[in-house]
């Protein structure tokens, strides 16, 4: 599954319904961004750099690019932007490996989602080997689709991977209810015309016209997504 799916023409909405349900990976469907920083702290020290706690909310949900490219800069260390992002990966698919916990009520969600045949796809800033050692654990068969943060020529906060989805699910976007955990995901789908459920992770984030904030994704059900279409026309 790869974010190549050929278009099957946009659905026709009918009243309020609810068309797609597109979901952030780390930190929105597992645990993972403390193991992205944790991994940062290790490659860092490693090179010789302390990395600050506060550069944290600095680096969380965004492409690999971004963060990894605003760590060099921070800590001045001597390393190719291509030869960090491998070190950063390597280190992430290893922690992955001997642990990938979900985040609560997401074995739930999915397990409804597909219950109900609702056209669902996973859009993450993170690359594809990333996310095909998580969907062998998240479970592959939950996603029609899936969007990875290296094969878009925009990632998040852009609404590419966001719009690229819905159009792959044959879906309108105004029609998709997205759910995120960083401001950089949320500014993605919100871009791309999605309602926004926001289950903050790291940073917190504030409710909007088309955002919904919620504590955890145990909130989360069809019921509260197909809510999101009527509450917000």
């Amino acid at each position: 599954m790869t974010s190549t799916v050929p278009a099957l023409g946009t659905r026709t909405a009918e009243g309020s319904a609810l068309q797609a349900v597109l979901l952030d990976m780390d930190g929105t469907l597992v645990d993972t961004e403390g193991f992205w920083w944790d991994v940062e702290v290790d490659v860092f020290a490693r090179l010789g750099h302390t990395l600050d706690p506060s550069w944290r909310h600095v680096v969380v949900g965004g492409p690999m690019s971004r963060s990894a490219g605003f760590l060099i800069e921070a800590t001045g260390a001597d390393i190719p932007l291509a030869e960090l992002t491998v070190l950063l990966n390597d280190g992430f698919e290893d922690r992955i490996g001997r642990a990938l916990p979900l985040m609560p009520g997401a074995a739930r969600l999915l397990a409804e989602l597909a219950a109900h045949e609702i056209p669902t796809a996973l859009v993450s800033a993170s690359h594809r080997r990333i996310i095909d050692r998580v969907l062998a654990s998240l479970g592959p068969q939950y996603f029609s689709l899936t969007v990875a943060g290296d094969e878009v020529p925009r990632t998040k906060p852009h609404p590419d991977p966001y719009l690229l989805a819905a159009v792959g699910l044959g879906a309108d976007p105004a029609r998709c209810a997205v759910v995120e955990d960083t401001a950089t995901g949320v500014a993605s789908a919100e871009a791309a015309g999605c309602h926004v459920v926001a289950v903050p992770s790291v940073a917190p984030i504030g409710p909007s016209a088309r955002r919904t904030v919620v504590g955890s994704l145990e909130e989360v059900d069809l019921a509260f997504l197909r809510g999101l279409m009527t509450e917000m026309r």
